[in-house]
């Protein structure tokens, strides 16, 4: 049987997020901004008005590190999606060079005869 909560009830999530500090940054390591979801290698550390910031490589942005959390895991979908992106391109460079789509080319006359 589901009761309701009455009104001094109350019912808490919480999602934990450890926040980098100073002395686990560094230059190379991955890091995600969690409130855009923004990933990248950290470029470069710099320290502004008191605060540590981190530069990103993927945005060119810089982070404060105390809002900053280590990115775990998220270099490995990168790399697989770059290596498809080469193969993609290898085999359409294939096909373009291919004679039967240069013989196909050769018979259009290069006019714009969609018209109606």
């Amino acid at each position: 049987m589901y009761t309701a909560p009455s009104g001094n009830d109350f019912i808490v999530c919480t999602r934990r997020i450890v926040y980098m500090i100073a002395e686990e940054a560094a230059v190379g390591m991955r890091a995600r901004y969690p409130r855009t979801g923004t990933t990248g290698r950290i470029m470069r550390l710099e320290t502004i008005k008191g605060d540590l910031f981190a530069e990103l490589d993927t945005t060119h942005l810089f982070y404060r590190i105390d809002q900053l959390v280590e990115a775990v895991g998220a270099g490995e979908r990168v790399t697989e999606q770059r290596d498809d992106s080469i193969e993609r391109l290898k085999k359409e460079r294939e096909f373009l060079s291919d004679s039967g789509f240069q013989e196909a080319l050769s018979h259009i006359d290069q006019s714009c005869e969609g018209g109606g």
